[in-house]
């Protein structure tokens, strides 16, 4: 064992005893444990569901893939609409993008799901495989604007900076891009989405699979107001602040080394109003009603502050 190993092998052990004493001292009341299994409910059977975007959204198909063909689905046009529609009761869940693998988090629903302080219930993906598309008589040679999320415009850069004659104007959402082509009938302008919404919108695929990554694939969450324990989950998801000082964060995450947890994801988001301070999202592998796992939560919270469990769910990767 080399010194460096020495030195974390030793800090280790000296983080554990100052967990475990703290530990000692506690009540066995852990709060935001018990904060969220207060008011657990059962899964809501044909439940109405709420996602961003039009008929044809990559959205769209995730709710479809998690609830089935049948779901009762709606589009909304913002994502905040989504949140507001699940606390009005409006709504049962929302669907919503959180990670995609080109481009990182969707940094807004991150914010939203601290702001209305919702839960995850569930997971799914969708492979991502944009295609340009056109009026039915136009063709590629008549394209001058192209429209599309801005997330879609990112993902097919390449592509695009082979026609860089085009403009690329950036819209709410990709299927919403291919309705405004259909709608305005005009024969320069071209939308980037999937292959789904060409069919909805009777408009035609030029060219197919324009996006960078091959493999492009969108992580969505299913989104309640109130904390679900389904079957099979295996997954947690916290929130929490660290102390603004050197090795605040990292004792945080020697924690979950601690009690032998495998930590999947690590998000940092900004909090208003607090120049330098981050809230971060963690997920780690899990059960909330597995023996002892309260002990993991009141370990963490020795080391950080402004613990909050969003979820947990069976992962879908």
């Amino acid at each position: 064992m080399d010194e460096i190993q020495i030195i974390n092998e030793k800090y280790i052990t000296q983080l554990r005893e100052r967990v475990e004493r703290k530990l000692g001292e506690s009540e066995g009341a852990c709060e935001p444990l018990d904060s969220a299994l207060a008011n657990v409910r059962t899964p809501i059977e044909n439940p109405k569901v709420v996602y961003q975007g039009e008929p044809g959204a990559y959205s769209e198909m995730a709710a479809i893939d998690f609830f089935g063909k049948d779901v009762n689905s709606e589009g909304l046009v913002h994502f905040e609409d989504t949140f507001e529609a699940i606390r009005s009761g409006a709504a049962d869940y929302a669907v919503l993008p959180i990670e995609n693998s080109s481009t990182g988090a969707i940094r807004q629903v991150y914010d939203l799901l601290a702001q209305y302080k919702c839960y995850m219930v569930g997971e799914t993906t969708v492979r991502v495989k944009h295609s340009l598309m056109v009026l039915p008589d136009a063709d590629i040679s008549d394209i001058k604007t192209v429209f599309s999320h801005e997330q879609g415009i990112f993902q097919c850069e390449q592509f695009l900076n082979e026609h860089r004659d085009w403009e690329r104007i950036p819209q709410a959402d990709t299927a919403g891009s291919a309705r405004m082509v259909a709608e305005l009938g005009d024969k320069t302008k071209a939308a980037i989405c999937s292959s789904r919404a060409a069919e909805i919108y009777g408009l035609k695929i030029i060219k197919e699979g324009i996006n960078t990554n091959r493999t492009n694939t969108t992580r969505f969450v299913v989104v309640s107001p109130r904390m679900e324990l389904r079957e099979g989950r295996d997954k947690i998801c916290i929130s929490f602040r660290t102390e603004h000082k050197a090795g605040a964060l990292h004792e945080a995450l020697t924690v979950f080394r601690i009690y032998g947890l495998n930590l999947v994801r690590l998000e940092s988001r900004p909090i208003p109003e607090q120049r330098w301070q981050y809230m971060f999202f963690a997920e780690f592998t899990g059960d909330l009603m597995m023996e002892d796992m309260n002990r993991v939560i009141e370990a963490l919270m020795c080391t950080v502050t402004d613990i909050r469990i969003f979820g947990n769910f069976a992962e879908n990767l």
